[in-house]
């Protein structure tokens, strides 16, 4: 086996394992569709776009950093960075929703409604409701989870990157790109599609009009593991 072959069976193991091993690349996307009633075709959709802006991120930078020379070191760091401001990004994000989502299934407890010119107020339960999602709070939803995870870095790629650059071979630095991005891409939607499935399979007990809050929460607990335990 030749060191190119060695080269990007690495990108393809370590690219598996960096999406794997860090829920916040299905969990979010998973957690967001149910809450939100997208069909898996929307969540994988939404997945997709996420996941090329978090590849293509890192890509870009990569190049620029072959381009004009930078270390490794400098390379590295700065997607040090950039991992912790998507950590927190990722828990704002989860803290705002969780905070919507819970005042939300609050105001639902109770409406007002006239019927014929009496005003009168009823308790709902479950999943009724007879107001549907704001659009635009429907609509923002994919952008800011697109924005998070083109901040988030996928810091195994820069070390790749440069060790055919040092040796000039620029196919095998596209090559090493395509393989980790498609292997990248191929898990996250894999694991979407696998835990939102699992997910109607067990069939469990609906959270209703806490769905939302539900979904905040692990939004909430994706980002605390980046930002605090180092995913």
């Amino acid at each position: 086996m030749s060191e190119a072959d060695i080269l990007i069976l690495t990108a393809a193991s370590i690219a598996f394992l960096h999406a794997v091993l860090g829920p916040d690349h299905y969990l979010v996307f998973t957690a967001m569709g149910k809450a939100r009633g997208w069909s898996l075709s929307k969540t994988l959709r939404v997945t997709l776009y996420c996941g090329v802006g978090h590849v293509l991120g890192s890509v870009l930078l990569g190049l620029v950093g072959i381009l004009i020379g930078a270390e490794l070191a400098k390379l590295v760091s700065i997607e040090g960075v950039r991992g912790n401001l998507a950590g927190w990004a990722l828990l704002a994000f989860g803290l705002i929703y969780l905070v919507w989502g819970v005042r939300r299934a609050v105001s639902e407890r109770t409406r007002v409604h006239s019927h014929g010119g009496v005003v009168h107020a009823h308790e709902h339960a479950g999943e009724h409701s007879h107001a549907s999602l704001e659009p635009s709070r429907a609509s923002l939803t994919p952008w800011a989870l697109f924005i998070v995870f083109v901040l988030g870095p996928c810091e195994a790629l820069i070390p790749l990157f440069m060790y055919p650059a040092a040796q000039h071979n620029g196919a095998l630095v596209v090559t090493v790109a395509f393989v980790f991005g498609v292997v990248t891409l191929a898990t996250m939607l894999s694991a979407v599609a696998l835990t939102t499935l699992g997910v109607d399979k067990l069939r469990l007990p609906s959270p209703g009009r806490w769905s939302h809050a539900v979904a905040g929460a692990a939004v909430v607990a994706c980002g605390g593991a980046i930002s605090f335990l180092g995913f």
